[in-house]
């Protein structure tokens, strides 16, 4: 599954300048990762961020979220959020904003 360019492209350079970020490719996937620790990607159409489990079931009552299920089950801490949700700069960036804070609250790798 190819993932939306367009929406990888507005992730950098909203994160430009941040020198902890690096990027992967993964599962036909991109990921940003956070001092070694998976941020934020995209995946389809759609933002995957990383919210922990402590906070996935409250960030799944925001619109345009839904669980991140790519192998048939939900992967814990982890939500999709519609492309559609995040058209806008500033929604985007307070997507990635919770991602990176949750993979900065995680140990460096």
């Amino acid at each position: 599954m190819a993932y939306d360019e367009g929406l990888a492209e507005r992730i950098r350079r909203y994160l430009d300048e941040d020198p902890g970020v690096t990027e992967q490719r993964m599962f036909g996937a991109i990921t940003f990762m956070y001092q070694g620790n998976m941020a934020v990607g995209v995946t389809g159409d759609d933002l995957m961020v990383r919210v922990g489990p402590d906070a996935a079931h409250a960030t799944l009552a925001r619109p345009g979220t839904r669980p991140a299920d790519m192998t048939g089950r939900p992967m814990r801490g982890w939500i999709l959020v519609a492309g559609t949700a995040v058209t806008e700069d500033e929604a985007l960036g307070l997507w990635i904003d919770e991602g990176r804070a949750f993979a900065a609250s995680l140990p460096p790798k």
